[in-house]
């Protein structure tokens, strides 16, 4: 018998407006996916999880426990963008965890 899912709940800042999302693990493969979905932001994501292009950039403000990350491209990805900061992720190497739970983050792109 499996255990039942986990609610999870993430704060997203998008053009000044604060949006709670409420998910639980799996039901996105990515945050990435989770915001384009909830929040439909233009021109975001272009790559759609690749983790190339830069346009899912988010800058996380605050967490319980660190992100569940994927290991593709981000850090050379970020580095062609931006200067390399450490609260700075592309939202499409986050994986939607329990670790995600308290999330907070502001889309960049």
């Amino acid at each position: 018998m499996q255990a039942p899912a986990k609610n999870i709940t993430i704060s997203v800042s998008y053009e000044g407006e604060c949006h709670e999302i409420q998910t639980y693990t799996n039901e996105y493969r990515s945050l990435m996916m989770l915001i384009y979905d909830r929040i439909c932001t233009e021109s975001f994501g272009e790559c759609l999880g690749m983790g190339k292009c830069g346009t899912c950039m988010v800058e996380v403000i605050s967490c319980r426990r660190q992100p569940t990350g994927y290991d593709r491209n981000e850090d050379m990805t970020l580095l062609r963008n931006i200067s390399a900061k450490e609260n700075i992720r592309l939202s499409c190497q986050l994986i939607v965890d329990e670790n995600m739970d308290g999330l907070k983050v502001k889309v960049l792109s």
